[in-house]
């Protein structure tokens, strides 16, 4: 088969060139194909389709209904497996997989949400009198932690007390809360360490030793601000989050539906993100339907086939910044936190889950000596969701037993993140 590709690819070249193709030119267009890529087998294997049949069989015994199970197993030259591969299925949280690509399509990988912290008034002997403002930017991840190294940052101001209110403008969240009023309550709570509840002492604790604990007392109360800020706004501190690729491996590792649906949202909602996926993956919009933007609900529906070709399409992307599916997602005997921690994924294979309550899915890539990169897609639809995790955890036990699976590496790009990390909080020229 590959000597009929490259003598067609070189006969191809003499019909646009014409006789001037010489033979040596017509050889090194042949030796193409020893190229390395060839090395990969193209051919079905019959190993591995005995093991999906035996995984469907084994879900058929125990009573679940075999054409609700989809999947699609492929490396980048061959299929492997299918059944009901193309069929738009309750896909759960795969719907973070198009989140991500719409996410990384709209803003670049080193992309930070901006909060930005103003004034209003005077600052005399550690108090403002005035109003402290809080103006958001979309910013998903603004915890405790955050909250923290930002009170610190007004310390290093001078600032320890303000007469007047707070007020929350633009789009600030914080420890997932959508609500500007109820976010500024949890600010105000985490800027004075005199009012912290044991559970910010919790969240204290896991910060460097060093940190020291803010204070910075509000006398008034909480507002909400809709319109522009007051003319005699000064600018303190821009807080920067971490970085869009950052975020995106914590809301992929812990498979959090409000981040999902915050950044989902930011690039237009529902409808865009799935337009934006299905064009991003080349596959058919009716593969990809989509409601919201976390995969909260049954009628989000993705077929296995398109699983895959999104995370292929996001692997090719991802090559060009010397990142990785990897990266992005959790890994098989290295993230052992979040949607993995009770799960038995064999080490190097980056996943990412999804469950509803009749609903199980995993999609995710094997890295093997023997076939290069394997992207697989398995969606599940029946009751015992631990039952069909085990059963999913088992077949990628058998195809790793199969392959060789190339351990993964980690990047330092995604996974040196800390939260309330002091260098965030930019002080203005000012």
């Amino acid at each position: 088969m590959l000597e009929t590709i490259g003598f067609a690819f070189a006969s191809l070249l003499m019909d646009l060139f014409g006789q001037k193709t010489t033979s040596t030119e017509v050889a090194a267009i042949i030796s193409w194909q020893e190229a390395k890529v060839f090395d990969v087998p193209t051919q079905a294997d019959s190993k591995v389709e005995a093991i999906v049949k035996d995984y469907l069989k084994r879900l058929a015994a125990q009573g679940y209904a075999i054409e609700q199970q989809g999947i699609w197993l492929q490396s980048e030259w061959a299929q492997l497996a299918r059944h009901q591969d193309s069929l738009p299925a309750s896909a759960a949280s795969l719907t973070k997989i198009a989140t991500t690509i719409a996410a990384l399509e709209t803003w670049s990988l080193d992309r930070r949400f901006e909060t930005r912290i103003y004034q209003t008034g005077t600052l005399n002997n550690g108090v403002v009198e005035g109003d402290l403002i809080v103006q958001g930017d979309g910013d998903p991840l603004f915890v405790w932690e955050e909250a923290i190294a930002l009170g610190n940052a007004l310390n290093q101001l001078g600032i320890r007390q303000i007469k007047g209110n707070l007020i929350v403008a633009g789009k600030f969240y914080m420890n997932f809360k959508s609500d500007p009023q109820a976010s500024g309550e949890l600010l105000k709570l985490g800027l004075d360490s005199r009012r912290w509840t044991p559970l910010i002492q919790k969240q204290y604790q896991s910060m460097p030793s060093q940190t020291p604990r803010p204070q910075v007392a509000i006398a008034g109360g909480i507002q909400v601000r809709r319109d522009s800020l007051p003319d005699a706004s000064q600018l303190l501190l821009r807080h920067q989050s971490l970085t869009l690729a950052q975020l995106l491996k914590k809301m992929n590792v812990y498979s959090n539906n409000v981040m999902s649906e915050m950044i989902g949202d930011a690039v237009g909602g529902a409808a865009a993100v799935s337009q934006i996926a299905a064009k991003f993956a080349r596959v058919s919009p009716d593969e990809i339907q989509l409601i919201n933007t976390s995969g909260l609900g049954v009628e989000n529906r993705i077929s296995p086939r398109a699983a895959c070709q999104m995370l292929m399409a996001l692997q090719d992307k991802l090559k060009s910044h010397s990142l990785s599916v990897a990266d992005l997602f959790p890994v098989g005997g290295r993230d052992r936190n979040g949607t993995m921690q009770w799960r038995s994924i064999p080490s190097g294979i980056a996943v990412k889950t999804g469950t509803l309550a009749q609903v199980s899915a995993l999609a995710g890539v094997i890295p093997t000596k023997e076939r290069g990169l394997v992207w697989f897609a398995i969606i599940n639809r029946g009751g015992n969701i631990e039952r069909l995790r085990a059963e999913q955890d088992r077949l990628l036990q058998r195809l790793s037993q199969h392959w060789n699976v190339i351990p993964a590496t980690a990047n330092s790009v995604t996974n040196n993140a800390f939260f309330g990390d002091p260098n965030r909080n930019l002080k203005t020229d000012g």
